[in-house]
């Protein structure tokens, strides 16, 4: 595992389900992610031309999920690990039952103090006992949440402070924005 140590402010974006849920990744979406230093996919692309606008922004690191194409089986890993200003982060794409996630997040990277998943395209921050839990929910597919959403994660110095935010697109309305994440969720770990 090479760290990337100037890395601090990292978009995370899953479940994009290209083509099938929508034709690219919008352009909202992609304008939060216009000043990152890296981008976290976790799985679920559908197809691996999914990934193109965002490599255009930043470098992009990315699993595999459970609907894919065997072009990007082949291409991407069910899970990995990377090292980002002394934070290791996990990504994995189903750690199975929530109640469990924890549990499975220390089993599959016992290292990480931070681990991206995605799946169930609910969006949620979740720190315990030094972990963060992170789901970006889903940028085109909010399923029966009230709307889509992806997250901002920024590693402090030294990874002393580690934050995460989930955001709506603006192609969100106000109201469903505001109901979808009851403001700003930030972690500090």
């Amino acid at each position: 595992m090479r760290p990337l140590a100037t890395a601090r402010r990292i978009g995370v974006i899953s479940d994009t389900h290209i083509p099938s849920r929508a034709k690219s990744i919008p352009e909202a979406a992609l304008n939060l992610f216009a000043d990152v230093d890296l981008i976290l996919h976790a799985g679920d692309l559908s197809t691996l031309a999914a990934l193109d606008p965002l490599q255009t922004l930043a470098p992009v690191y990315a699993v595999h999920g459970n609907v894919e194409s065997d072009e990007t089986l082949a291409a991407l890993p069910a899970k990995r690990e990377i090292e980002v200003g002394g934070c290791v982060i996990g990504m994995i794409h189903n750690l199975g039952q929530r109640t469990m996630y924890a549990a499975t997040s220390r089993s599959e990277f016992p290292g990480a103090r931070v681990i991206v998943i995605g799946h169930s395209h609910i969006p949620f921050v979740e720190e315990t006992a030094g972990l963060l839990l992170l789901n970006p929910g889903s940028a085109t597919d909010r399923r029966q949440q009230p709307t889509c959403t992806v997250a901002i994660l920024t590693i402090g110095r030294r990874a002393r402070r580690i934050r995460a935010s989930m955001t709506c697109p603006s192609y969100c309305s106000p109201h469903r924005r505001r109901r979808a994440l009851g403001g700003q969720l930030v972690i500090r770990l």
